[in-house]
């Protein structure tokens, strides 16, 4: 629950900058008959995200088993990939989120109406997309038949709410930086069990192979059904017997992804020479 909790936050608080840096704008420029087209843009982009979970969640249905679980795997691969690039393109463009989304509205705000409708649904409906298809693979990955995941992504969306309200008012001053820097690392970890469950769909649809060959196997110690179990499955997705290629899949991305996200940022630019302080000619 943990897991889902944290993408609803990560991802929730994300659109909701979004939405505070839009509207903030807007009212203090004087530009408030605006702000109808901003509000338009952000519900299409909110009601394509919901369409577009509803469809993954009942459209699969109809499936079967095979196709469902290669459908299954391939989405947790693509969620996976598309988080990853988040997280990675949230560290580099945080501090400079909010001049960056001024020159697309000034942009907007000179063309007219249609592209401020456009402006608000695409900055938010990337979020919004995202958000759907990684909490629809990660729900997956922690359990079906379970509220839990689900309920875990609404509280987290709730938080990111409450929280971008407090941004806007100007009650609430946080490292956004750091804060993004350390979700973003956790939501690394989450990404790598929701990969290795896609992997696992894929073994069970016959798309790959090695299902039966397992790395190790410690469900006695460690009952999925236990606390603890139920505790590692929903804020790592762990498992307890997975297969070879689960395992080695897992390390080859959590490993290196974790290192360069968490690597310090390289400053390129080429230092200018010092130059030497001009001596005066000496006075005879």
């Amino acid at each position: 629950m943990f897991g889902n909790y944290l993408i609803g936050l990560r991802e929730g608080l994300e659109a909701s900058l979004v939405v505070c840096i839009l509207v903030a704008y807007l009212v203090k420029t004087g530009r408030r008959d605006a702000l109808r087209p901003v509000w338009l843009g952000i519900a299409i982009a909110c009601s394509v995200s919901l369409a577009f979970g509803a469809l993954l969640t009942w459209g699969s249905q109809e499936l079967t088993f095979e196709a469902q679980e290669l459908l299954g795997g391939s989405l947790s691969i693509v969620s996976v990939g598309l988080v990853t690039w988040m997280v990675f393109w949230m560290k580099r463009t945080a501090r400079h989120l909010k001049s960056e989304l001024h020159g697309k509205l000034d942009t907007a705000l000179s063309m007219g109406t249609g592209a401020l409708v456009a402006t608000a649904c695409l900055a938010v409906g990337r979020e919004g997309l995202e958000t759907a298809l990684f909490v629809w693979a990660s729900v997956r990955a922690s359990g079906e038949g379970s509220s839990a995941p689900l309920v875990g992504v609404l509280l987290g969306i709730g938080t990111a709410l409450v929280l971008g309200w407090l941004f806007y008012r100007g009650a609430l001053k946080i490292n956004l930086a750091k804060f993004f820097k350390w979700t973003g690392g956790m939501l690394v970890i989450v990404a790598a069990g929701v990969l290795a469950y896609g992997v696992h769909d894929l073994q069970e649809a016959g798309f790959l192979g090695g299902l039966n060959d397992k790395a190790f196997d410690i469900s006695s110690a460690v009952p999925p059904d236990s606390w603890y179990g139920t505790l590692l499955k929903g804020v790592f997705n762990f498992q307890p017997d997975p297969t070879v290629v689960q395992l080695t899949v897992w390390a080859l991305y959590v490993i290196p992804v974790l290192a360069l996200f968490l690597a310090p940022a390289v400053k390129r630019g080429k230092a200018e020479p010092k130059q030497e302080p001009k001596q005066e000619p000496s006075r005879s």
